[in-house]
């Protein structure tokens, strides 16, 4: 758990953190110091209750394009043969709006509902009902080289600058795209 800038057990986590709405953190989400970044630049509220996972057939993979902000190359979502460790943040809904100002939700990436997702916590518990976000434009689908994506635990973001390919024609996972709130609309 994150609160007060720093880590904490998840024995100090807020009562019922499990029945908070499961979002799958890959890339810098999963990076504890963009908890504090969306603190501070964002106005993230409250205990960021963050969990490690097992996620079976998913894979952080590299984008097609890159960053407008900082020309780096982001991650995004897809389908993949294999086991790759991730986390999973239990937000409420208010740090689930920051997410979504943060990740551009309808214009750089889609919140969706993870349809079949097989996501097992170190306690053995599986997560069931997860949301990601993944890319919602071109620019934001996987990156294929060679016809295939590359995951981000096989080439460091210094290097993934660098990769020549094409992107893919979606992003290539099972899931339905979550509706905004009645009228609410993103920027």
């Amino acid at each position: 758990m994150h609160t007060d800038g720093a880590g904490h057990p998840l024995d100090t986590a807020p009562e019922g953190w499990r029945e908070r709405q499961a979002v799958l953190a890959y890339g810098s989400n999963a990076n504890p110091s963009k908890i504090s970044w969306m603190r501070a630049e964002l106005g993230l509220q409250g205990p960021v209750v963050v969990a490690h996972a097992r996620c079976d057939g998913l894979a952080a993979v590299w984008a097609a394009g890159l960053r407008y902000r900082d020309g780096q190359r982001p991650a995004t979502l897809t389908a993949l043969p294999g086991v790759e460790e991730h986390a999973v943040w239990f937000v409420t809904p208010d740090q689930l709006a920051v997410l979504d100002v943060c990740e551009g939700r309808g214009n750089r990436y889609h919140l969706v509902r993870l349809t079949d997702p097989d996501i097992t916590l170190e306690d053995g518990s599986a997560v069931t009902d997860v949301l990601a976000y993944i890319g919602a434009i071109p620019i934001r689908f996987p990156l294929l080289v060679d016809g295939k994506p590359v995951r981000t635990a096989d080439v460091p973001q210094a290097q993934a600058i660098e990769l020549q390919g094409e992107e893919a024609d979606g992003p290539g996972i099972a899931c339905e795209v979550v509706a905004p709130p009645d009228g609410h609309t993103f920027p």
